[in-house]
């Protein structure tokens, strides 16, 4: 009962997800602000449209690839956030640990397509992706021990866990690869393609073992 209350006490789950879409607006927002800049800084030597394309096609890039990915994040939040009813002190601390990661993408963003090439550009960028998984992940198993906060059913949230799981490794994989070789860059984030095959196959593996369980108390 303690437990409810203090969960009450604390913000609701409307305005923390009001919070975390304004953060969320914020950080797509400042991903285009080097671009900006760099428009600028090449009028004034009268420069053309073509020969900016042409010189920013990396941030660019980097661009439109920080702002799917952040945008993906944000979707997984809300959709897990719909169902959430009551935050208690750990969920907030979460979610609040969750936006410093997706504030930083912009930075990290721009370190890994502004600066020459070193070692360190992958590793920021892959790690800020890994962090932002993770604390989704985490967010969702916390919620899993703590029933009385959501409306999920146990089905829903084992496949949320499930497919968190996954991103977050092949995240991590990326990582590593990036560690062990740095001269790849960003590339290691190609595994990412595998997400969606991978989530299928756990899907499909789970929804075998669910009719397993349904068979076998029938044969006994």
């Amino acid at each position: 009962m303690t437990e409810v209350t203090s969960s009450r006490e604390l913000s609701s789950p409307e305005r923390l997800q009001a919070f975390t879409d304004a953060v969320v607006a914020i950080a797509l927002t400042l991903l285009i602000l080097p671009l900006m800049e760099s428009v600028g800084e090449l009028a004034d030597h009268k420069g053309t449209t073509a020969q900016w394309f042409a010189e920013e096609r990396y941030p660019l890039l980097g661009f439109v690839l920080s702002f799917l990915l952040i945008s993906v994040f944000w979707v997984h939040h809300h959709r897990l956030f719909r169902n959430v009813r009551m935050v208690d002190s750990v969920l907030l601390w979460l979610t609040i640990a969750w936006m410093f990661t997706i504030v930083w993408m912009p930075v990290a963003t721009a370190l890994s397509t502004q600066m020459h090439e070193d070692w360190a550009q992958p590793l920021v960028y892959i790690g800020t992706l890994f962090a932002t998984s993770f604390l989704l992940l985490l967010a969702r198993v916390y919620l899993r021990s703590r029933p009385h906060l959501h409306d999920l059913d146990e089905a829903a949230t084992r496949s949320g866990i499930q497919a968190g799981t996954i991103v977050a490794a092949l995240f991590l994989a990326a990582l590593i690869l990036a560690l062990i070789v740095p001269d790849l860059g960003n590339l290691p984030l190609l595994l990412m393609v595998l997400s969606e095959p991978l989530q299928r196959l756990a899907r499909r593996r789970s929804l075998k073992n669910s009719e397993q369980e349904d068979v076998d108390p029938a044969q006994k």
